[in-house]
């Protein structure tokens, strides 16, 4: 008889780790409390208009391949690709520039923006596609058990290369002088949750990612990772149960017996919370069975939330490209503003998307579809349908002025969304939208871990543990964590095989 895993949540993490389990002769089901895949990369469809609900940048494509790969198939089996040219718009305070895909163009805007920036960026980015060799291949997918993990003589053999103990931002500014640029290099690390300063030059990886592997996009939205995902999982046998609220994991002796959904119990010989960490063991499980204090996630340093809006428009845009962001007000008062001060900013960065430039059938004929992303605080109140107009009126007048593009007058559909929504919608600790911050303090070990401490065969994945936050971690996280399982279930049959 099959051994059965209950998992619940059906995000990335949930979906990769079920799809492993599946692979490896596991009797699967997924428990999802909203009416489709995704969690918080669900879609949302509105006046005809399509929405990617979550994640909107797809990076390290890599990641994604080598994730269906690893079932025999390919990312073309599900969707289709297309590299972003530019990858995306930047504008700062005095000008805007276009980031290119080539990276002979982006060597030659570097050098027309601080002469002799070029030869820096290829010095920068050698010690970033090491880093990315490494921590892709050493690091991301160890459990984070033990440090015993990381006794791999590559890695104590680069310790100094991977720049641990330096911070992004230092690195950065040891690199260029001219403030554009560095914003440009420190940008892919909001991706991770932290300042610049706080986050370990490891993580220049990222800028990597970003200029050699390339901004994507899969035709007809992100969403269409979620339905690949899903329909291989389906075929791998993953069984799926939707609008199913977890209200229980039901425990004897240590161990995770069932999970209780709607009053339904789901018997299990192992359960995988994909859904947020904090929940479950403050809602889901006796105070007796949680392995950390609540004082413990008090002291954690989270992630941004979100203030989003989703809003269509009657009208084309002749300015506007897929991904823009808008660094035109004070970067470092707004991150002092979401981590060492946290309060509603005062004047903003903010982050546009316009799928329908890209793909029109994410909107009616004529229309542009657009989602604005203010970064916040984790843990905010006073989230008021007041307070989010009134900075939306104050985002889109700076995003007319720039682009010289007025759109205020063309919305016929908008929604927002923002901390409350995240905490109602997925009981995410503290409304965040990211997880944890990949500090120093919270990378590997340091952080929650995949396995609990008190319940011999209950795990979790997901951006709360390892490897951290982000959609291709999310995959890795899933993966990870059926590794996990996999060794000690084989670990306990060959026991009681010998008894």
């Amino acid at each position: 008889m099959r051994q059965k895993a209950i998992v619940i949540g059906s995000g990335f993490a949930g979906m990769s780790a079920a799809s492993f389990l599946a692979r490896d002769g596991w009797d699967v089901t997924v428990l999802e409390k909203h009416d489709m895949p995704g969690g918080r990369a669900r879609k949302m469809e509105m006046g005809g208009f399509t929405f990617d609900m979550g994640p909107s940048w797809y990076w390290m494509p890599d990641v994604f391949e080598r994730y269906f790969q690893q079932f025999g198939k390919s990312v073309s089996d599900y969707y289709t690709l297309q590299r972003l040219d530019p990858s995306y718009r930047v504008y700062f305070t005095e000008d805007a520039h276009d980031i290119p895909a080539s990276y002979d163009a982006l060597c030659e805007l570097f050098n027309r923006l601080e002469p002799g920036s070029a030869a820096m960026l290829n010095r920068f980015m050698e010690e970033a596609a090491y880093k990315y060799q490494v921590g892709i291949n050493k690091l991301v997918y160890k459990p984070g058990q033990s440090l015993t993990e990381f006794a791999d003589w590559d890695l104590l053999n680069g310790l100094f290369r991977l720049d641990v103990f330096t911070s992004v931002k230092a690195h950065v500014q040891k690199h260029f002088k001219d403030s554009r640029l560095r914003q440009l290099m420190e940008f892919p690390v909001l991706f991770l949750g932290a300042l610049p300063e706080k986050i370990p030059a490891l993580y220049s990886l990222m800028n990597y990612a970003d200029v050699k592997l390339g901004t994507w996009y899969p035709k007809g939205g992100m969403y269409k990772i979620v339905e690949g995902m899903y329909q291989l999982a389906v075929e791998l046998g993953v069984k799926f149960e939707f609008n199913k609220d977890v209200q229980k994991i039901q425990t004897h002796g240590g161990r995770a017996k069932a999970v209780i959904a709607n009053e339904e119990t789901y018997t299990a010989d192992v359960v995988i919370s994909g859904a947020d960490y904090y929940f479950t063991e403050t809602k889901l499980l006796a105070a007796h069975e949680r392995s950390y204090s609540t004082a413990y996630w008090d002291q954690r340093v989270m992630a941004p939330s979100c203030l989003l809006y989703y809003v269509g428009i009657n009208k084309k845009l002749n300015n506007c490209i897929h991904h823009s962001l808008f660094f035109d007000t004070d970067f470092d008062l707004h991150g002092k503003e979401i981590y060492n001060n946290p309060q509603w900013p005062a004047n903003p960065l903010f982050y546009v998307s316009a799928t329908s430039v890209t793909d029109p059938e994410a909107a009616p004929a004529g229309h542009e579809n657009l989602f604005f992303l203010i970064p916040v605080a984790a843990g905010l109140t006073n989230d008021t349908e007041e307070l989010r107009e009134r900075y939306f009126q104050q985002i889109v007048k700076r995003f007319e002025e720039r682009t010289g593009e007025t759109i205020l007058e063309n919305i016929v559909v908008k929604k927002s969304y923002s901390v409350s929504d995240f905490v109602t919608d997925y009981n995410a600790f503290k409304g965040n939208a990211y997880g944890l911050a990949n500090t120093l303090m919270q990378t590997a070990v340091l952080k929650p871990g995949c396995k609990s401490s008190k319940l011999g065969n209950l795990f979790y994945t997901g951006q709360l543990t390892v490897p951290g936050p982000g959609v291709p971690p999310s995959l890795i996280s899933g993966e990870v964590v059926a590794n996990l399982i996999k060794k000690e279930f084989s670990k306990s049959l060959q026991t009681s095989a010998s008894v």
